[in-house]
C-alpha cells in the first residue's frame, strides 16, 4: 500500500482488514491481501495483466516518480514512449506519453 499511495500518490479512499480502495483518476483501484509476491517482475505466465497509464507530462511524470525513488525504466517505440514501473510484488505499471 506504501509504494501506491507515498510512492505513485495515488489517494487512499478506503482501507479494510483485506481490501483497499485508492483514487484512481474517475475510478478507483482495489488491492487484496493474499496474492503472492515476486522479488522480480512477474512473467506473463504469473500475471498477464499490466496496468498502463496515460499522463499529461510524461518528462515531469518520470522526474516526480524518480524524485519518489521509484525506478522508471524509458522504452521508445514508433508508436510513442513508455515508462515501466515494477511494483514490491513484482507486478508491472505502465506510464505513457
Amino acid at each position: 500500500m506504501a509504494f501506491y499511495t507515498q510512492k505513485l500518490g495515488l489517494p487512499l479512499r478506503k482501507k479494510g482488514e483485506s481490501l483497499s480502495i485508492l483514487e484512481f483518476g474517475g475510478s478507483y483501484l482495489m488491492i487484496e491481501k493474499g496474492g503472492v509476491a515476486s522479488s522480480g517482475e512477474k512473467t506473463r505466465a504469473q500475471n498477464p495483466t499490466v496496468l498502463r497509464l496515460n499522463v499529461h507530462d510524461f518528462e515531469q511524470t518520470v522526474q516526480e516518480l524518480r524524485e519518489r525513488e521509484v525506478h522508471v525504466e524509458v522504452i521508445k517505440f514508433d508508436w510513442g514512449t513508455i515508462g515501466v514501473i515494477i511494483d514490491p510484488e513484482g507486478n508491472r505499471i505502465e506510464i505513457k506519453d
